[in-house]
């Protein structure tokens, strides 16, 4: 056992010992506020002027009255001057003691009137120089109001009559949970849990389990260790779980533990089913993108009360089993693309969101082609253009929060708008060069290979960058024509004598000279759309079909048609 692994023991044990007699009562609730219940506002300056090392959590969960005690002890290193220390933090917790480097500060030392908490530091910290900072805290946390949209805290009871308590914050911030850094970058370098619960309890964290102790009041600590983390990948998850656990051997020539952490009274074979679809994910993940990140540590999936969140080697599951007919679990499947596309490659900010959910989105027909070939791919496609909002660009080009992402924005198109924009790309530059390009933007190199990469941020114009470099082309008219325009390019057809001819038109009424095929009289030939526009040859009387084969997203009457008339019917119903 480590030194470090020692004393968060000790600190954890204190931490129960201290947290028995404020178990009698609930602490009193209290309401979050707009900055907590919202992820991505802008950083502090002090914020940006430091390194997050290391964070070593220790949380006690007391079941009965819904409440948390926690210690988070972090250590940062200063990239300029540092005369406090800015963090974030639900005000629903209470902060009995700080310390910083060992030194415990006076109650007039900090503020957190509204979640933004600032610690004046004995004295300032130079540059390069690192400070530690040990927070206690304790209250009765943010409750989801519906999880995973509406985040926060999930305490169910289990079928077998236990506590079923999960978190799901990532629209919300991991400040719902410890004092850190509400940004997609601040991701601390190593991460530490120690998660005491019921002894009747499980409690699987991220990571590699790297063992428990019980306490002997009828509570364990559950410990686990991990390496660079996505801040909202920080969860807590407590149950009566069985593990089922498999060694899955890469292609890469190295094994993965395959975790999976399910109800006790779930269905055995039910259970079974899913987890053989862990393996089958792989060989495609891997096969298609690159080597799992983080094989070192494990991975995971745990049951939770609510539909699920990527959380960093411990994903949460909630969809129970059910079965459809393109004979995959296709949240299992999504979440597991985020390992990828939203753990591994993180974005830089929310506004880049759909480099996470459209390309890990585009992962899904691939499977299904995979899997079961061209039909049931082209029958997802199918099944993503329908719904679109395209009132508002996937990407503004400006910081957003959460909330300008979901409610004044995007919304789902950052989803199934930004696979099809996906699908469109990899058909223009072709299968090389597309998936060249998502090695390159996930891993940040054409190589990777298990231990000669870490975790890496990237925008959308990071993403630009890598794809003019890899064509050896300016492809930003594409990238600007499908994501920074709110309206679906549309190709406009006028059929005059023995011509065709095409014009694409974009929100922004730039050249869009993106080719289009065209099938007459079984033909097929390609329409090079120079400037945005082109024409062929068309015999009197001929017919012709445009993107014969589904290649490009386009603005589409008969969808639009289609979707009034449902919009129609609800109304009336």
């Amino acid at each position: 056992m480590t030194k470090s692994l020692t004393a968060a023991l000790a600190l954890t044990t204190a931490l129960s010992l201290t947290g028995a007699a404020l178990a009698q009562e609930a602490p009193a609730q209290r309401t979050s506020t707009d900055w907590t219940r919202d992820s991505g506002w802008p950083r502090a300056p002090e914020q940006v002027a430091m390194q997050f090392d290391k964070a070593d959590l220790a949380f006690r969960i007391l079941p009965e009255t819904k409440s948390i005690e926690g210690v988070a002890t972090l250590d940062f290193t200063a990239t300029a001057p540092l005369p406090r220390l800015v963090l974030d933090l639900d005000t629903r917790f209470d902060v009995s003691a700080i310390t910083v480097d060992g030194r415990a500060l006076p109650r007039t030392a900090w503020t957190n009137p509204q979640g933004r908490m600032t610690i004046t530091l004995p004295r300032p910290v130079a540059v390069g120089r690192s400070v530690q900072v040990r927070i206690a805290y304790a209250g009765v946390p943010h409750p989801a109001r519906n999880a995973p949209w509406d985040g926060g805290w999930v305490w169910r009871t289990a079928p077998s009559g236990e506590p079923w308590i999960a978190t799901a914050v990532q629209g919300d911030g991991c400040d719902m949970i410890w004092p850190c850094i509400d940004w997609g970058t601040a991701e601390p370098r190593a991460v530490d849990m120690h998660i005491t619960v019921p002894s009747n309890l499980a409690a699987p964290g991220p990571g590699r389990f790297v063992g428990k102790t019980d306490n002997g009041d009828g509570t364990t600590t559950w410990n686990w260790s991990a390496g660079q983390m996505n801040t909202y990948a920080i969860s807590i998850n407590v149950g009566p779980f069985i593990e089922r656990t498999a060694t899955y051997r890469s292609r890469f020539g190295n094994d993965i533990q395959m975790s999976y952490w399910h109800l006790k009274s779930d269905d055995p074979a039910k259970v079974e089913d899913l987890f053989a679809e862990f393996p089958l994910m792989l060989q495609f993940f891997e096969e298609v993108v690159g080597p799992y990140p983080f094989a070192d540590e494990k991975l995971g999936v745990v049951e939770t009360p609510h539909l699920g969140m990527e959380h960093q080697t411990l994903n949460a599951y909630g969809n129970q089993y059910r079965k459809d007919h393109k004979g995959y679990d296709w949240l299992l499947h999504h979440e597991m693309a985020h390992e990828w596309f939203g753990n591994q490659l993180t974005h830089v900010d929310l506004d880049d969101i759909w480099l996470h959910e459209g390309l890990g989105t585009y992962m899904q027909p691939l499977y299904l082609r995979w899997l079961h070939g061209d039909r049931i791919f082209q029958a997802e496609l199918l099944e993503q253009r329908l719904g679109l909002g395209n009132e508002y660009p996937i990407v503004s080009g400006k910081e957003i929060t959460d909330e300008g992402t979901s409610q004044a924005g995007p919304g789902n198109d950052v989803y199934s708008k930004a696979s099809l924009v996906a699908h469109t790309l990899r058909n223009l530059i072709g299968d090389e060069a597309f998936f060249r390009s998502i090695r390159l933007l996930v891993y940040g190199r054409d190589d990777p290979r298990p231990g000669n990469f870490e975790p890496r941020f990237a925008s959308t114009r990071d993403y630009m960058a890598i794809v003019n470099q890899v064509t050896g082309q300016d492809l930003d008219w594409f990238f600007e024509g499908y994501l920074y325009q709110a309206a679906i390019p549309d190709l406009v057809e006028t059929r005059d004598g023995d011509r065709l001819r095409l014009e694409w038109k974009t929100g922004n009424g730039a050249p869009f000279p993106l080719p289009v095929e065209i099938e007459v009289a079984g033909r097929v030939q390609v329409v090079p759309m120079t400037g945005g526009r082109g024409e062929i040859a068309l015999p009197a009387g001929a017919h012709y079909v445009v993107d014969p084969y589904g290649k490009v997203l386009r603005q589409s009457d008969v969808v639009d048609e289609f979707e009034a008339w449902q919009a129609a019917q609800r109304r009336r119903q």
